[in-house]
């Protein structure tokens, strides 16, 4: 098979109707205000930025207007331990191809355990769901990656690199790639830089000047790290010296 040239899902309209206000949390967020749409690459798709940017409030609402569980896990998944999620979600409609995606699932980081444990009581595991209580967080991850990711299918994750060693990052490109090449689109916020680094995606980048399309090379995730690696001695010396 070969990868897709046209998304699942095209792009992401914010409408501006009743219940919107710009001075209220998540409306004020930069990187929701300044945006009218959110055009997705038909293969990968990158949300980064600092904490407190906006990044996971955006691709949660995200997942949950393509249909997902707030909490994670595929479309069949309804459970709720804390509606904790924001009301972003019911302004934002999904503009979608005539292909449908036969697959799909959520992955967030935060709630990954509440979602095992759902699966683990539910009693609706499938390939790749089984026993996540009793692997470690990153063999956890990776066995989902592995075999319950089955292809032809839309993923909506949030910063999988959680529980994942550089050189599991590093595999979990690999896999990624797999799977685009089995007809699969990503749309994944991260931390990152090697799984930022993945060729020709698209990045967009959310600061306080608001959301913006940037190069690999202009995040701060890669000028950091690099910078830091290549002079891990200065930095050091700047950040512990004594005042």
């Amino acid at each position: 098979m070969t990868a897709l040239t046209r998304p699942y899902w095209i792009e992401a309209r914010f409408e501006r109707r009743e219940g919107w206000d710009d001075t209220v949390y998540p409306f004020n967020l930069a990187a929701v205000r300044s945006r009218q749409t959110l055009a997705f690459h038909p293969n990968v798709t990158f949300l980064v930025g600092e904490n407190g940017s906006g990044k996971s409030t955006l691709i949660e609402a995200l997942a949950v207007a393509w249909g997902f569980n707030a909490e994670g896990g595929s479309r069949d998944h309804q459970y709720s331990t804390r509606a904790s999620h924001s009301p972003l979600h019911r302004f934002v409609r999904p503009v979608r191809s005539a292909l449908k995606a036969r697959d799909g699932y959520f992955l967030r980081a935060e709630s990954f355990f509440t979602t095992a444990s759902y699966l683990e009581e539910s009693g609706t595991s499938r390939a790749g769901q089984t026993g996540l209580h009793e692997q470690s967080h990153g063999e956890s991850f990776f066995n989902l990656f592995d075999n319950r990711f089955m292809g032809d299918g839309l993923y909506i994750l949030d910063e999988p690199e959680a529980a994942l060693s550089p050189s599991r990052q590093l595999s979990f490109l690999a896999r990624m790639h797999e799977l685009v090449r089995m007809r699969s689109q990503f749309i994944i916020a991260t931390h990152s830089p090697i799984i930022l680094g993945y060729p020709d995606a698209w990045i967009y980048q959310a600061s306080p000047q608001g959301l913006e399309r940037i190069d690999y090379e202009d995040t701060e995730h890669y000028q950091i790290t690099r910078g830091f690696l290549n002079r891990r001695e200065i930095y050091l010396d700047v950040l512990l010296a004594e005042e």
